[in-house]
């Protein structure tokens, strides 16, 4: 198929995982697909959504979740947008103020070794400062319905803390968190990197989960357009995703991550010092100031464990987090959303022509994969496992919200809509 326009706009934001547009840029992988590739540098996720949705961008790196919530309106104008290619898992941790996490190690010394224990030893600092009048602690996310607003979610409501009752959440662009976090505007974050570990490395911040404790290789960013762009030029579409499955296939090989960094901090993607990104993207993480950084190998996955495949069942889990905390109501087709938005067909295409294997079916359940189950499965998968050992299971979107104390999902509603997926 023909590339239909050639000279093409595509946003990011500056994080460690707009990698794959930098590689594909500086390496060459745009222009040997017959591309003439301009990356713009954004400065919100809504800037992101609005230049998309009105064809200022072509394209853009979205949050995985981005696309499905554009589709349904939530959060923002409805938006038809698809998208095909996932650039990468995990990526993602939640940083709390040095004097907030000071305040949950005296309550629970493991808190500082255990996410799970530091969930619920700050339920138990936050239900101290409600008996003493002391304000609500506020914790700031990049977008309303962003991966890391569902994770921050998810983290609290594992301690039994009501994250729409207990404290406040408010929505700060990425590279504004640390600045935020210093001067005591918010207590926390989940973000991505380098921004967790520019407020570890200043002394600012402690580190108590990573995204990939949370929920092992879940989907972070996606490449995502417009439908509309998608039908006008399909063959454009299928080069861009030729281009940046052969940057993350290059990410993922190990030599070619300091690399990567050095693209990222020397071309200007990202403005930080080239040890502050690479640590995260060379497989170390720092979550304490006082302590020597941590093997991370998986922090950031571009490739590997089928990591670009855009599953179906995955665009499902956000949906049921949108219903989960309230920011969806009306019932919804759940899976006839999903199909809509993630393309797993045009993954497979595009796959098919560059001989990259990719697996045959479009959902799988999530929170079961053990090392024994990873071996059944052609080509590799890595675990899937949720912090707190629940599974969604396919076609049980459903049951997968009845299993969380903590919900806003009008079951009842959804099942009317969703009687495939009880």
């Amino acid at each position: 198929m023909s590339v239909e326009k050639t000279d093409v706009k595509l946003g990011h934001i500056p994080l460690t995982d707009c990698a794959p547009f930098a590689v594909a840029k500086e390496k060459g992988f745009f222009d040997e697909q017959g591309l003439n590739v301009s990356l713009s540098r954004e400065h919100s996720w809504a800037s992101i959504r609005d230049k998309v949705g009105l064809g200022v961008l072509d394209g853009a790196q979205m949050l995985a979740s981005m696309p499905v919530a554009a589709r349904l309106g939530v959060a923002g104008p409805r938006l038809d947008m698809v998208t095909g290619f996932v650039l990468d898992l995990n990526g993602n941790a939640i940083t709390l103020s040095k004097r907030l996490y000071s305040a949950v190690v005296a309550t629970d010394p493991d808190a500082g070794f255990s996410p799970l224990a530091a969930s619920k030893a700050l339920n138990l600092v936050i239900r101290a400062n409600a008996q003493n009048k002391r304000p609500k602690l506020r914790f700031g996310v990049v977008f309303p319905v962003s991966t890391q607003n569902y994770e921050l979610r998810y983290w609290l409501g594992c301690g039994g803390t009501n994250p729409d009752l207990d404290v406040e959440i408010v929505v700060i662009p990425p590279p504004d968190m640390v600045d935020h976090l210093k001067s005591g505007d918010i207590d926390g974050y989940c973000v991505g990197e380098p921004w967790n570990t520019v407020a570890v490395r200043a002394g600012l911040g402690h580190v108590v989960a990573t995204k990939y404790e949370l929920w092992n290789n879940s989907p972070e960013k996606v490449f995502a357009v417009s439908r509309s762009w998608s039908e006008t030029y399909p063959g454009t579409h299928r080069a861009i995703i030729r281009a940046l499955m052969k940057a993350c296939a290059w990410l993922d090989q190990s030599e070619n991550r300091l690399v990567a960094a050095e693209i990222l901090t020397k071309c200007g993607y990202i403005d930080q010092e080239l040890e502050t990104v690479a640590l995260s993207l060379c497989g170390i993480h720092q979550r304490h100031p006082d302590r020597p950084p941590e093997d991370a190998p998986d922090f950031h996955v571009f490739n590997r464990y089928s990591a670009n495949f855009p599953w179906l069942n995955q665009a499902e889990w956000f949906i049921a987090e949108m219903y989960r905390w309230g920011q969806l109501k009306n019932p919804v087709s759940i899976s006839c959303i999903a199909e809509e938005v993630y393309l797993p067909e045009l993954y497979r295409e595009v796959a098919a022509e560059l001989g990259v294997p990719c697996p045959a079916i479009n959902r799988k359940t999530e929170g079961n994969l053990s090392p024994q189950m990873l071996q059944n499965f052609t080509p590799h998968l890595g675990p899937n496992q949720f912090i707190d050992g629940k599974r969604f299971d396919v076609g049980k979107v459903l049951r997968y919200l009845e299993q969380h104390e903590l919900s806003q999902a009008n079951i009842s509603e959804l099942r009317q809509r969703n009687e495939t997926v009880s």
